[in-house]
């Protein structure tokens, strides 16, 4: 590192298989206008669900250009919703999720701490048991060895037993489960606004200050679509 360069300390996004690729999409976009830095880890079965959900692939070899596509499209599937800067690319490493010997898999690799969004019971089984078998949930363990913070929003109903006492646990081991559940007092007139809500609570639970959602102020009827500003 130079001198008088600052070492760069990202937070890791790692995007797994379950239903929900528009919740990441809008994390990402959260954390590079807060000026964050990124480094991402996608399973491979979420490119899956990429693919199923917005028709757009995820390559290792071209991740940038199809990274970009990603974030600049609107929940509602529509592209060219969002703007995304050259400069805030540049903020983003990408990880291979099979790359076990990537900077995220060791507990010296700088890192502010680790958001699964969403995160699939899978993901929630593997995280919970220390399976390591991707460098989603190696990153996942590190972090959590570490004593950073992992915020995981896992996405699936209902939940059995199974999946509860991995909750469970992984709340015993100091993550924070968010399930992605969108509310409606903060006035969704749109799916994009229900979206941003949930990415919203996941960057609350990081620290990270965002405008994605209309805070609850204590007055009802502030949410209402009839409601004066």
């Amino acid at each position: 590192m130079k001198p008088g360069q600052t070492q760069r300390r990202p937070w890791i996004v790692g995007v797994s298989g379950a239903s929900g690729t528009p919740y990441a999409a809008a994390v990402l976009r959260s954390l590079l206008d807060a000026g964050e830095s990124v480094d991402l880890v996608v399973s491979r079965a979420s490119r899956l669900t990429l693919l199923d959900e917005t028709g757009l692939p995820f390559r290792d070899a071209h991740w940038r250009a199809d990274l970009r596509a990603w974030l600049e499209r609107g929940a509602d599937g529509k592209p060219g919703t969002f703007d995304v800067p050259e400069e805030h690319l540049d903020a983003v490493r990408h990880w291979s999720a099979g790359d076990l010997a990537a900077g995220p898999s060791s507990g010296s690799y700088p890192a502010k701490g680790m958001l699964i969004v969403p995160a699939s019971t899978a993901c929630v089984a593997g995280v919970a048991l220390g399976l390591s078998k991707d460098l989603l949930q190696r990153a996942a363990s590190v972090t959590l060895k570490e004593g950073r913070g992992l915020v995981v929003a896992v996405r699936e109903t209902p939940l059995n037993g199974q999946t509860l006492r991995h909750l469970v646990s992984l709340d015993d081991a100091g993550a924070v489960v968010l399930p992605a559940s969108p509310a409606f007092y903060a006035g969704a007139t749109h799916i994009q606004d229900l979206v941003d809500f949930v990415a919203g609570r996941v960057l609350d639970a990081a620290g990270v200050e965002h405008g994605l959602y209309r805070r609850w102020k204590g007055e009802l009827g502030s949410g209402s679509r009839d409601a004066t500003p």
